[in-house]
């Protein structure tokens, strides 16, 4: 009886053994079952899902929590085109990803047929590189290829097409190859001479921190550089936790669709430290609208070209090594200003008013309140698209990196419900809420399933206003009034409960903290809906545009 020779799918699987993937996220077709059978026989876990988008989102996650490139797989056609929104999530918002999916055989893929569409045209714009794989011999070098370039700096997605007929052929003889990690430079000692030069010669240096920095680790440098030079920090959307916000340096995140407190600090700075911040994160003209300010660019990249970050300096290399190597060589130490005591003081008590206020529906000061009492710092919310963003971000405190997550590259909205069961799967040993308004969790409400199947413990808190809240923030600010932006919704604790799931419905100011409490302390997944008074974001935008002005 003859031996059946290895195959091109269990070669795939092989090769992503060997890159140390434990799971993938995904929804088999036909022109794909080799692939997704070899992977249930392996040791990787296969996280079936209900709509290839949301498995995108799950490996996004995945990839941004562990540096380790999250995968996703889809078959050809329909299933391929629905994987494209997370991953050009995923490469806007700087997280490794590999996204696999099926395409029409090498015997027809030439002519006009049936389901196939150039998705290597699609996926290339979205991703670090995208290619079609055409003999089974180039199995092991383009898995690997995809692997070094998702993780690599910048990270981002790569997206590879297997054609049907090729899944099918044997690949005798061939193994994944070894897998390398490059190493980042060691900071240049003339930049870094330069640099400092520029930093002794400040008057009122802020420092910036980014999603870089996060990735980079760089939060223990951040912290010794801060404390030994007495600079005040503050962080982007993505950033966030990187510097954390109880340290007495810390001025919060910057980001806002408007001047917001944090902005006092950049207003009055004459230098910035740019530590691992990415254009992409929000626009420099908010923190250099003059174009006066000195830049000292502190990356493993290279900074792009912007007419508001135009870089005196640039350091291209390891974070921590060039924060410490930067504080050494600078000679300059400064007191902590009036404009920190200023920033901290007013986020303190907004966030302060907001845990008194007992009104109903809750105001988003509240529900932020509740829910930083409810997590512990080192535990993780993902807070969706929307006006949900808004606030959470620049007013929930954050201790840690990677444990408030948003979309701020792309901002797609509903990656928070399958994100969290992407991020559970990274940190197992943290509790998980995904915090969404109720027009992005009906996108992807389906994936309660996934999290109970799957036995994935985690909350959602639906902010639930019956609408679009930051388009109608958003018309309403620009335009006066809104438009089109409401709608009607299920009962939500009823909605969950039909899939096996635990539903909460908050009656009061005062339900919502023991609901979060109970629901992340149990074994399951819980659906906790939170009527929300936004009124509160017009009020908000015209306090601070009395404080400091519009931009």
């Amino acid at each position: 009886m003859a031996v059946e020779q290895p195959g091109v799918a269990d070669l795939l699987v092989s090769c992503l053994e060997r890159e140390g993937v434990t799971v993938v996220f995904g929804i088999p077709g036909e022109e794909n079952i080799r692939f997704t059978d070899a992977l249930v026989r392996s040791p990787i876990r296969y996280v079936l899902v209900r709509h290839e988008q949301a498995a995108s989102f799950m490996a996004e996650i995945y990839g941004r929590l562990t540096g380790r490139a999250g995968v996703c797989s889809a078959t050809l056609g329909p299933g391929a085109i629905n994987l494209l929104l997370g991953t050009a999530d995923a490469t806007t918002n700087s997280s490794p990803v590999v996204a696999l999916s099926a395409q029409v055989g090498l015997n027809r893929i030439y002519k006009e047929s049936h389901q196939s569409v150039d998705l290597v045209a699609m996926f290339a714009p979205v991703t670090k590189w995208a290619d079609v794989v055409l003999t089974p011999g180039a199995v092991p070098e383009m898995i690997r290829k995809a692997f070094k370039l998702a993780q690599t700096e910048r990270p981002g997605a790569v997206y590879l097409a297997v054609p049907e007929d090729v899944e099918t052929m044997s690949a005798p003889g061939l193994a994944p190859l070894n897998v390398n990690v490059p190493r980042p430079d060691v900071p240049s000692a003339s930049q870094i001479e330069r640099a400092a030069a520029v930093l002794d010669a400040a008057r009122r240096p802020i420092v910036l921190a980014g999603h870089g920095a996060a990735r980079a680790g760089a939060a223990g440098a951040l912290r010794r550089f801060s404390g030994q030079l007495g600079l005040p920090v503050a962080t982007t959307f993505h950033g966030k936790g990187v510097f954390p916000d109880d340290h007495a340096n810390a001025l919060g995140a910057v980001g806002f669709m408007r001047h917001d407190y944090v902005n006092f600090g950049f207003d009055e700075a004459d230098v910035i430290i740019s530590v691992g911040y990415e254009l992409q994160e929000f626009d420099p003209a908010r923190v250099n609208p003059g174009r006066d300010k000195r830049i000292v660019h502190l990356s493993r990249l290279p900074a792009e070209v912007d007419a508001s970050y135009d870089v005196e300096v640039g350091v291209q290399a390891d974070l921590s090594a060039t924060l410490d190597a930067l504080a050494a060589a600078a000679t300059r130490r400064w007191q902590p200003g009036a404009s920190g005591e200023k920033i901290r003081a007013l986020l303190a008590g907004e966030l302060a008013r907001g845990a008194a206020d007992d009104s109903f529906p809750v105001k988003p000061q509240r529900v932020v309140s509740d829910i930083r009492a409810a997590l512990g710092r080192s535990d993780i919310v993902l807070a969706d698209t929307g006006a949900v963003k808004m606030w959470m971000a620049r007013l929930y405190p954050t201790y840690e990196p990677g444990t408030c997550l948003t979309s701020n590259g792309l901002s797609a909205m509903s990656f928070a419900l399958p994100g969290a069961i992407g991020a559970k799967l990274a940190k197992p040993g943290r509790r998980v809420l995904a915090a969404a308004g109720d027009g992005a969790f009906l996108m992807h409400s389906q994936e309660i399933e996934t999290a109970l199947r799957e036995r994935i413990p985690l909350t959602v808190l639906i902010w639930q206003d019956d609408a679009y809240g930051l388009i109608r923030w958003k018309m309403d600010l620009e335009l006066g009034h809104d438009v089109a932006t409401g709608f009607a919704n299920p009962d939500f604790a009823a909605y969950a409960e039909s899939f096996g799931a635990r539903g909460y419905r908050i009656n009061s100011a005062g339900d919502l903290l023991p609901a979060l409490t109970e629901a992340l302390a149990a074994d399951t997944v819980s659906v906790i809906t939170c009527p929300v008074d936004y009124s509160e974001n017009l009020r908000l935008t015209g306090t601070l545009g009395e404080l400091t002005g519009p931009f």
